[in-house]
């Protein structure tokens, strides 16, 4: 996911989507992924079909859930089969279970996804209906987002090294998906102590420059997480 809008804009979640080009769902949008190689880990082979797809290197990823519905996807798909027996009983002999993996793309990162015409971003919270149970995922990434924002530092990984109490206020809303205070969330992460005033302003503005903070990585959080090393 990757923070999108333009500079007068309220920024939002967005997604990269991939165009099916077979059966089943042919022409329909879903999430990227692939198989599983034999010499991958799994987080290997999710940061790896993520830049095959898109061109894209996450800055933050981390495993989601894994889905394993029985009938999550139809006779056909990719990894499924069928047996009959001769006894005419008919069993799948397999079934497809996705390790899902979420992934954070900086600004600075998004201009980089590979330009092609099967690959789309698109607003989290405004999808059109994707194949498989891609919905579903999304649906409970924003979930597991929305609470993990509140105990993490999963925030950061939307930003640059430094910013600005509004720019790091612009990731809350857009993750929470509500306008927060600005007077509050100033109070609020003064409170916390989670990040550091680096002492320096941003130049070139015309009006009084902002200043500037860093994440305080000795903090330790409840979830510490890829991001969460010292």
């Amino acid at each position: 996911m990757a923070l999108r809008g333009g500079e007068d804009e309220h920024r939002t979640l967005w997604l990269p989507l991939v165009r099916r080009l077979r059966d089943p769902f042919r022409g329909m949008f879903a999430l990227p992924g692939g198989p599983l190689p034999a010499h991958l880990s799994l987080e290997q082979a999710a940061g790896s079909t993520l830049e095959r797809a898109t061109g894209l290197v996450p800055g933050y990823l981390e495993q989601l859930y894994a889905f394993g519905a029985v009938h999550r996807a139809p006779a056909g798909a990719e990894g499924t089969g069928r047996t009959e027996w001769a006894d005419g009983v008919v069993q799948p002999t397999e079934r497809v279970v996705s390790v899902v993996y979420w992934a954070s793309i900086p600004n600075t990162e998004i201009d980089r996804t590979r330009v092609h015409e099967n690959i789309q971003w698109m607003p989290a919270d405004d999808l059109p209906r994707l194949a498989f149970d891609h919905n579903e995922i999304v649906e409970y990434a924003l979930h597991r987002l929305r609470n993990k924002v509140e105990y993490s530092r999963i925030a950061h990984s939307f930003l640059g090294e430094e910013f600005t109490l509004a720019q790091l206020r612009e990731v809350y809303e857009a993750i929470l998906g509500r306008p927060l205070d600005p007077a509050n969330f100033r109070r609020q992460i003064a409170a916390s102590k989670s990040i550091i005033d680096t002492g320096k302003r941003v130049e070139g503005t015309r009006h009084r420059p902002p200043r500037l903070f860093r994440y305080d990585h000795a903090l330790a959080f409840a979830d510490q997480g890829p991001l969460g090393a010292a």
